[in-house]
């Protein structure tokens, strides 16, 4: 069926209508119903319109089929029934399109158009319901039941209610501009209250499905009732639409002068040659490169509105360009393909990393994953370790073995949370978070982000950014991360978090169970050798503009500046002491002095001044003093601890700068001696005559923990014994009163300290032993480790 057109009771008058009124007696169709034993009549489906009984509207047809239909009634003078369709924008209804109930008309008059449609003149005249639709060709012809409109019992009411009707509909006339003055003039002059029911119902604004539901209804009274709600709601919006419009006159009229000006400022500029696209066409031309969900592309439809209502000169004019300016940046569903060449990655890593095979089994491990799920969907590594041992560089290598982009984001002294979340736009300054930026500033959205420094971030008073980073490195939520700035969620999943600590005590551990730790302890001294004449030794030839004949670093040397130079586990001061060297040669060169490039030891001990003393055999060398072991953020480490006795009533002193657990282990291992002092071999007389002193150098630096249990009950029975303890011996563990030794952390950190003091020998409590068989044997081969469950152990080794 073709497309038809409502056009309105108050047009019909404006355009036409009385001169057709001169010509036809209308009273004629209101007795004249149709014929009763007729039943079966030619249907014209409708759309935009609903047919009521007693009221005259115009028809236009374009297509064939309603044009044969209308021609033929009229020729024929038949009555045919008008159906309203469910949904208008079907072009080709068929029988469950249309609804059941519709009106019976009689055609007054056709009207022929230059284009080639009609315009059928029509009257409703009675409803009917369609029992059976009996053809669709030519046209519907359908077997229909006459309804007819259930008089009302109370007439004073539906009298009052049809009054109250007609009040109304003359306000909504008054302050509704769109209605023309005809209609006035029609609602005066209809008499009968069911004429003006249906004419009100016809010519209301409602949409067609209500004026359908108005039809449907078989009692005068009941369309009455339904029909005063329908207007009063009308009625309502209209009132509320008006206050609207005269509150904003006056600025919509300042706004338009603005406006105006502002257009004739661009047309001059377009007739000069300087015009700009306007901001909105801007965006908009960006969102056409965009690929996006539906669900984002309505946001954004509504923020550029937003923008478009805005007045250039206006403060929230630039923060909302800003925004939709960062919007339009971030790269929405634009993804690089990931390499998953194993092989090839297995190489770059071997060549932009010595050693930490570990490590790089582990990556490769991921690496493999990926490529079997055939899934973008990230996990999240965290890689731990002293300063200097690699793990920044490790992410970027990860990034480029995988064909990602790479960001780094530094989290260290980071305490604002809106850093990470983003500030809300209506602050002035207003920004994204630093997750946003990275995937905005690296182009796709599953780059490899870098975390650094994660176990540095802060706590201020706008918030907990480490609370804040919990859905960002949450594998389950962050497909759907949300920033305050953005105001929508944005999907993570896909992004490769890397996050860096050189201690994980200061984590929370909310954020530990989201990550996977891979610990990485330091490098050997061979290690650091071929770091050094792979790496570091080029790279600083490069930074200071020499070339390999200007500089040359043999083993011997650079073993020499790694033993007496530094003294870390990654390689980073080994760094600054072969660019210290770097920089003598560059001076030389400058000033044309001449020089041997192949640099000696001792020529090394001159341009990086006296060496680290090795003094742990003089410290040793005497009763009461044993090297312990320990951990810190920056890696492994040897410690000494020494005690002495003096004349007193066996009291005990501890100085150094301690903490309680250090202090409770020194206080337990004095106990276990006065309790098994016959058993360890020392005098009644000295436990009860002597005070003890337990001392740690380096009273400035805090120490804690409780490694150092065997290593003070060591030095006390050292010295109340006056026996030394064997040189070249460090010892880690915990002590209980019963002389029990328990185990300790950080065993990887602690032995490479020892091999870098130069140790050959350590003890170790027996449940560590797994945590030795995990270190690579190369690391350990001059060491000699000694497992012990109890006290007495150890002072039989460290005291033979």
């Amino acid at each position: 069926m073709t497309e038809f057109e409502n056009i309105n009771f108050e047009e019909i008058l404006d355009e036409g209508l009385g001169i057709i009124a001169e010509e036809i007696n209308f009273s004629d169709f209101d007795t004249k119903e149709s014929d009763e034993s007729q039943n079966l009549f030619p249907i014209l489906p409708v759309r935009n319109m609903v047919m009521f009984p007693k009221v005259v509207i115009p028809i236009t047809a374009g297509r064939e089929k309603s044009k044969k239909l209308l021609e033929e009634a009229q020729k024929e003078n038949k009555f045919i029934g008008i159906i309203s369709q469910k949904n208008p924008n079907e072009e080709n209804p068929t029988e469950k399109d249309l609804y059941t109930i519709g009106t019976l008309a009689k055609i007054i008059k056709i009207i022929k158009l230059p284009e080639g449609n009609i315009t059928a003149i029509t009257r409703g005249v009675q409803r009917f319901k369609v029992k059976k639709m009996v053809s669709q060709e030519p046209y519907f012809l359908a077997e229909i039941t006459k309804q007819k409109d259930s008089q009302p019992k109370d007439k004073e009411e539906f009298s009052a209610l049809m009054d109250n009707i007609k009040d109304l509909a003359e306000k909504i006339i008054n302050i509704d501009p769109n209605i023309p003055n005809a209609a006035q003039f029609a609602l005066k002059n209809i008499d009968g209250q069911e004429d003006l029911l249906n004419f009100v119902s016809a010519n209301g604004n409602f949409s067609s499905d209500k004026k359908q539901r108005l039809l449907d209804e078989k009692t005068l009274i009941g369309r009455a009732k339904t029909l005063y709600e329908l207007m009063h709601d009308d009625f309502r919006h209209l009132e509320l639409k008006n206050q609207i419009h005269q509150k904003t006159s006056k600025d919509l009229d300042k706004q338009q002068r603005e406006y105006f000006l502002n257009q004739q400022i661009k047309t001059i500029q377009d007739e000069l040659g300087g015009g700009a696209e306007s901001d909105a066409d801007e965006f908009k031309k960006k969102a056409e490169k965009i690929t996006w969900n539906a669900e984002v592309e309505n946001h954004f439809q509504k923020e550029l509105q937003r923008l478009q209502r805005q007045h250039p000169n206006s403060p929230d004019y630039n923060v909302q360009r800003n925004y939709l300016d960062f919007f339009t940046d971030l790269p929405w569903e634009k993804y690089s393909k990931d390499h998953f060449d194993l092989k090839k990655a297995e190489k770059l890593l071997d060549k932009e990393h010595f050693g930490l095979e570990d490590i790089k089994k582990r990556i490769l491990e991921h690496i493999a994953v990926l490529k079997l799920k055939n899934d973008m969907k990230s996990p999240i590594l965290c890689l731990v370790g002293p300063p200097g041992v690699g793990k920044t560089s490790l992410g970027k290598s990860i990034a480029d073995s995988l064909g990602r982009k790479y960001v780094r984001v530094s989290l260290g002294g980071l305490h604002d949370e809106s850093e990470i979340r983003g500030h809300r736009k209506t602050y002035i300054g207003a920004m994204a978070g630093r997750i946003l930026q990275s995937i905005k500033k690296s182009g796709t959205s599953n780059p490899v982000i870098v975390l650094d420094e994660i176990d540095k971030i802060g706590q201020g008073i706008h918030g907990d950014p480490s609370s804040a980073l919990l859905e960002v490195l949450d594998p389950e939520q962050n497909s759907n991360f949300y920033d305050n700035f953005l105001e929508m969620g944005y999907d993570l999943s896909k992004v490769m978090f890397i996050a860096t600590a050189n201690s994980l005590s200061s984590v929370q551990r909310p954020l530990l169970d989201r990550m996977e730790i891979i610990s990485i302890a330091g490098y050997t001294l061979e290690e650091k050798i071929e770091i050094a004449k792979r790496h570091l030794i080029k790279k600083q030839l490069q930074e200071n503009g020499l070339d390999a004949k200007s500089l040359k670093l043999g083993n011997t040397e650079l073993k020499h500046i790694i033993d007496a130079h530094t003294s870390e586990s990654g390689v980073r001061t080994l760094e600054k002491r072969i660019a210290g060297v770097a920089r003598w040669v560059a001076l030389q060169l400058a000033m044309e002095n001449e020089f041997d490039p192949k640099i000696s030891v001792e020529k090394v001990d001159e341009i990086l001044g006296v060496p680290r003393p090795k003094t742990l055999a003089e410290i040793t060398d005497v009763p009461g003093v044993v090297t312990g072991l320990a951990w810190t953020s920056v890696g492994g480490d040897i410690l000494f601890i020494e005690s002495i006795l003096s004349k007193g009533k066996g009291g005990l002193t501890m100085t150094g700068n301690l903490g309680n657990v250090m202090k409770e282990s020194a206080t337990i291992a004095l106990e276990f001696i006065k309790a098994h002092y016959e058993e360890l071999g020392i005098s009644e007389e000295d436990i009860e005559k002597k005070n003890i002193h337990v001392h740690v150098p380096e009273g400035a630096t805090p120490k804690d923990g409780p490694s150092a249990g065997i290593a003070m009950l060591t030095s006390m029975v050292s010295s109340y014994k006056n026996k030394k303890v064997k040189s070249h011996l460090a010892m880690t563990g915990e002590i209980t009163l019963r002389g029990k030794v328990l185990p300790v952390g950080g065993i990887k950190e602690k032995l490479l300290a020892a091999t870098r003091a130069g140790i050959k020998e350590v003890i170790l409590c027996e449940a560590n032993r797994k945590d030795v068989e995990e270190i690579k044997k190369d690391y350990l081969k001059n060491l000699k480790v000694n497992y012990v469950s109890n006290m007495s152990e150890v002072i039989e080794i460290a005291l033979k």
